[in-house]
Parts: structure tokens; sequence; C-alpha cells
């Protein structure tokens, strides 16, 4: 130990499920899922599991992954990251559907020299199951997955699933063989193999990912099994324990320090009250393990917590050796404030289905703007225009100054707090049938469009406009800016943030499995363009803040003659 550091958890909070693990020398990797969301696989980097710093996605154009048409909540699930033969290995599962039992799912491989890219073109693999995972063994490497079983009547999450990957033509070669049907807990996903002191440890998630969700160790002195389940019951889950902050404990990866210290990067969720809604969705977080020689591996207690110890070598200020040399190695600022004067889109953004390309996502058109051209209304699934971030903290807001001239009704633009399709909140200047401007707010939930009449307000002659976006707790609060700091007002109504949630949005069919949902909420900017008229809106900044200075206003000055928001 470092003199007593600690990992606080989450150490990634907000949306960053299934989280892989991985140390290549002194760094360390966590990938995680994002399913509909790009750039797909999104990758954190540190180098004493304490202090995180995010490098982006990986996935970042449609040669690497198509999300045209996506469903809710399905792309890419459970992505894998390994290294070997010089490469880092990453496979991931691009999920198509999730409903009465079937999953339609397709795994790829892609390589690369380092991990922030370029990466090859994908190689598939198979569709029989998801969550897929590469073991490698010397010379050899082995892809395992959860078996996937539509029929009727058969258990749907059938087993871990092996077959032998060539690393030199690239192929899966050999019969496939089920090692490991589970345990009674059942929902048997998210596999990945360790080989330590002659035994073959495999770690599987189990029970579901939601309140009864685990971490699940078993082994065998053969590759191929019989595995043993461990006797002491599951390595790591908080079910029964509704009275602890980190719920939904499970689907997790081992990896070993330099000094030969083990940690658990697992899933979990925050609850806003006991089982209730995780507006923030599944997060990343660390556990110390104790491993014997010859032993199982295990977590004090079986239960997560809200630190851990931090292993030997922990620094105090996060300095850090990154990909390609010294790199700064902090936690993002707060607030984190984007005048878009970059020509790419910073690490934290995220878009909805489709990649920020210039032809709707320009930094270029506008020095100094980022220009977002209308995309599809709510419910399309092949050309939205979301740019958005994810909700880390349950008290945060957005803001942005936007320049906006909407023709007509059909155009709109402006700040939302987003779960998916049929679940949003949207704060919105649009046209009015005259042709005027004027601001309104509109909430979906499960599908049915509610309006809030009081939060309509005629703005003529505005075209230039702050929306601000905030969570406090349960509540989504909406406000706008037209000029000086004392104009900020609220939007008078108060939102219910928990219909943001996985547990909100599941959809439960009696005798198929429960189909939850599986991000988390998202904060972020909106425009569309329903009649396809070429509408587009310019935004001037946007500022992210978190805890104490979510409640900070910003403020208005003169510039050269524009208005400018400053922090």
């Amino acid at each position: 130990m470092a003199g007593g550091r600690l990992i606080r958890n989450p150490v990634l909070p907000g949306f960053h499920p299934d989280p892989s693990i991985l140390r290549v020398g002194a760094d360390y990797y966590v990938a995680t899922s994002t399913f509909e969301w790009y750039p797909g696989v999104r990758l954190h980097h540190s180098t004493d599991l304490v202090h995180w710093r995010p490098l982006g996605g990986i996935l970042t154009e449609k040669r690497l992954l198509d999300l045209y048409g996506a469903g809710d909540s399905c792309g890419v699930w459970a992505p894998d990251l390994s290294y070997v033969d010089g490469l880092f290995h990453l496979v991931y599962s691009d999920v198509a559907s999730f409903a009465s039992g079937y999953w339609d799912p397709m795994n790829y491989l892609v390589t690369a020299e380092d991990p922030t890219g370029p990466w090859s073109d994908p190689i598939p693999l198979h569709g029989r199951g998801f969550d897929a995972s590469l073991f490698h063994d010397g010379d050899e490497s082995w892809l395992l997955t959860m078996t996937a079983d539509w029929r009727p009547g058969h258990e749907r999450f059938a087993g871990i699933n092996l077959q032998r990957y060539d690393r030199k033509t690239q192929t899966l070669v050999g019969p496939e063989k089920v090692i490991f049907y589970g345990t009674p807990a059942g929902v048997t996903e998210g596999p990945h193999l360790h080989k330590r002191d002659g035994w073959y440890y495999l770690v599987t998630a189990e029970g579901g990912t939601s309140w009864e969700h685990r971490v699940t160790v078993a082994r065998s002195r053969s590759l191929d099994g019989p595995y043993e389940v461990d006797p002491a019951g599951s390595m790591i889950t908080s079910y029964g324990r509704p009275d602890l902050p980190l719920q939904k404990a499970g689907h997790g990866s081992l990896v070993e320090t330099p000094d030969g210290e083990w940690y658990l990067a697992y899933l979990v969720g925050r609850p806003y009250s006991p089982l209730g809604p995780c507006v923030l969705g599944r997060e990343t977080a660390l556990q110390r393990v104790d491993w014997p020689v010859d032993g199982w591996p295990s977590v004090d207690g079986g239960l997560p917590s809200l630190t851990t110890p931090a292993p030997a070598g922990a620094s105090e200020s996060g300095a850090a050796q990154g990909p390609g040399g010294a790199v700064p190695h902090l936690e993002p600022p707060n607030p984190e404030y984007d005048d878009f004067d970059g020509d790419a889109l910073g690490v934290n953004w995220s878009t909805l289905r489709r990649p920020a390309t210039p032809d709707w996502a320009d930094l270029g058109a506008r020095k100094g703007f980022l220009r977002v051209h209308g995309g599809q209304s709510p419910v399309g699934r092949q050309r939205p225009s979301l740019v958005a971030r994810r909700v880390t903290d349950r008290h945060c807001a957005l803001e942005a100054v936007m320049e906006f001239r909407p023709a007509n009704y059909r155009q709109l633009a402006g700040v939302t707090a987003y779960y998916n399709t049929r679940n949003w909140h949207f704060a919105y200047l649009t046209a009015d049938d005259d042709g005027l401007p004027v601001l309104e707010v509109l909430t979906s939930d499960s599908g049915k469009h509610v309006p809030h009449p009081t939060c309509r307000i005629p703005v003529p002659g505005i075209e230039r406009v702050a929306l601000r976006a905030e969570f406090d707790g349960p509540i989504v609060r909406f406000s706008y800016a037209l000029d000086g700091p004392e104009s900020w007002r609220e939007f008078p109504v108060e939102l219910d943030a928990t219909i943001l949630s996985d547990e909100y949005a599941a959809r439960v069919v009696d005798g198929e499995p429960e189909a939850w949902g599986f991000t988390g909420a998202f904060i972020g900017l909106w425009v569309q363009d329903l009649g396809v008229d070429g509408g587009y809106a310019d935004f001037d900044s946007a500022t992210y803040t978190t805890g104490a200075e979510a409640n900070r206003r910003s403020r208005w000055t003169e510039a050269e003659g524009e208005r400018t928001l400053l922090q």
C-alpha cells in the first residue's frame, strides 16, 4: 500500500458498464460498453488505479461500427480488451435486438499497436451469443461468449461457449464447447479466463444486471473443464443488502499490478433510494482482491465498497506517463468548458447512433462554433442529431449558448436530459405558427409526449439564447437567459429525473427475460429538422458542472460588440 492511499468508487462515474480492465507495462486501461452511442467502446487510462483520464472511444467511424437503426440499449455490449503479440485486441458484441428471447448478436475483433488507434478493420467472429472475450495462453488464443438459446422452454442463457482462435489466420478453428453452465443464480454471461498456479479461473457475471447481479468464479485444471464453483459463493454481490450505497455489483474482470496485487473492476449502480432508480446508470468500480497461492480470489466481505486500498506506488498527484510519453493524468476539471475551438469534439462528448462527422456536427463551418444540422425526430433511429455527455453526478448542469433561426415548428434546437427514444426532457427554441421564435419544454414519458404549457415563452427577435439543463437529485430543471446575468430565468416546472433510468425503461413480458434499459442518463445538445429543410443551430459554448459548481450561474459580458457567455 502507498501511505494508506485509497481508490474511491465509482472510479468511472456515470454510464460506464461492463468494465474490461487490462495492464500493459505500467499502464492500466478500462474499456466499457456504449450501446447505441458513438464512439463505441469508451476507454480510460491510469497508472495507479486511483486517477483515471478518458481517452475517448475506440470505434469512432462506421468502418468499425455501424449503429444505423440500432434500437434503444442495443449496439455495443461488454467489450473485452487484451494484449498479445505487441497488439491490443478488442472483442466486442454488436447486438441488433433483445426481445422475446432473441438477441441477434454479432461479435467482432479489431487490433491496434496503440490503444488510441488506428484500429484494424473488424474481423467477424460469430453470433452464437454476446459478451465475447479472448483468453491468450502462450501461442494459443480462445474465444469465450455466453451461449444464447432462443427456444421457448429452454434456458436462454445456455452456458459459456469456448472455441480456439488462430491469431495467424485470424479465424476460429476447431470445435466449440460449452464449458460452464453456471450456478442456480442463472443468467450466466460476461466470461473472462485467467490462468494461475496451474488452474484456469473462469470469472462470470450472473443473476441478471440488476439487484441480483454478482460475480461468480469457477476453476479447473483443464481449459475445457469441468469447472468447480467457488464453495464460498459469489466473489462480490450486493444482493440482499439494500442498505449498501453501491448496488448491482457484478460483471467483473481481474488485473494484476506489477507488484503482484490483484484488483477487480466491476459494475455498480447508485440508486436514489433503496432499490430505487439509478439515474446515473451502471458505473465502474474497483475492489482489492486477496488471491492466495492455489486459493480462490476473494473480495473483503464479498461486498462492494465506496473505498478500497490503492496499490503500492499510487501517487499523490496523479501525474503519469501515458501512451506516447508524459501526459497530465488528472480527473476532468469542474467546470468543463468547451468553446468548440478545436478540430474535433472533446473526449467526453458522445453522439447518438451516428459518428460526429462534418456533414451534421461541423466544427469548421464557423470558427469557434459547433454547427449541428438538424436530424430526425426523437423516435428516429437513423439520423438523430444529438451531441451529449454522460450525467456523472446527482447534481450537475449543462449550459449552452446557441444561435438559431427556426423557420417553422418543424425546426427545434436546445438542451435535453435524455435516456432513450421514449424517455427524455427537452427545452428548445422553435417557431410559432406566425413564424416568431418561442421557447418550449416537452417531456416524453414511456413514449407519451407531455407538453408543459406554462413553459411556453414567446421571444420575438431572439436568435441567440443561453439554455441550461440541471439535474438536482430526482428533479430536472431548465433555465434560459436572453441578456445579462439577471436575465437567467427558470422555466416554471420541475420534471422527474427518475424516468431517465434503467429501471424505468425496463420492459417486462411474462415468461420472457426482462428487457432492462442499460445506458443511464445523458445531458446534451439536440437539434431537429423534421421537414429536412436544412435547419441548423450554432453552439458557441457548452459548460458542464457537477456538485456545488452546478448551482452557479454563468455571466454575460460584451466583447467586440457580440455577446459572449463566460464562466
